[in-house]
């Protein structure tokens, strides 16, 4: 058996059509910053997926992952949605708009997430990259949309 070692990290070529060094991708993201009352299990999914846009100077294809990652709102809605129990994504969704739980931007944006979703994870959208500068935005609202439903009343 053979032992490869790993190469140090090097930026993907494709990082410098978005941004020239790190710290600039860096800059993208430091607004990124989960607030006070987001229960742990959000916060975590939020941060994973900003420092996965961080890394994606290096993994081009992790800004993709990242987006995916931060549309895990669900763990929110459960909470807030009275008897959510196992119901899908979007039936919480469906039911998140019409208690007034979710705006109607909020529906339509967690709705169209949750179809690039499912298409990546049912193999129906197979080699989809969203470009870094495409990413910080859609991650920026699930932050948004946590930070919302967490600071209103439960």
């Amino acid at each position: 058996m053979t032992t490869q070692r790993l190469p140090f990290p090097v930026p993907d070529e494709r990082a410098h059509l978005f941004v020239g060094s790190y710290a600039d991708i860096h800059d993208l993201v430091e607004d990124l910053v989960v607030p006070d009352g987001v229960p742990e299990a959000a916060a975590t999914v939020l941060r994973t997926a900003r420092e996965l846009l961080r890394q994606s100077y290096y993994c081009y294809e992790f800004s993709t992952v990242a987006v995916m990652h931060s549309l895990i709102v669900e763990i929110v809605l459960r909470d807030r949605i009275p008897d959510a129990g196992k119901k899908p994504l979007h039936q919480l969704i469906k039911q998140g708009a019409a208690d007034g739980i979710l705006t109607a931007r909020q529906a339509e944006y967690l709705d169209y997430g949750r179809q690039i979703r499912n298409g990546m994870a049912h193999g129906q959208t197979t080699h989809a990259v969203m470009p870094p500068a495409m990413a910080v935005p859609t991650v920026t609202t699930s932050f948004a949309i946590v930070s919302e439903l967490c600071a209103a009343p439960a």
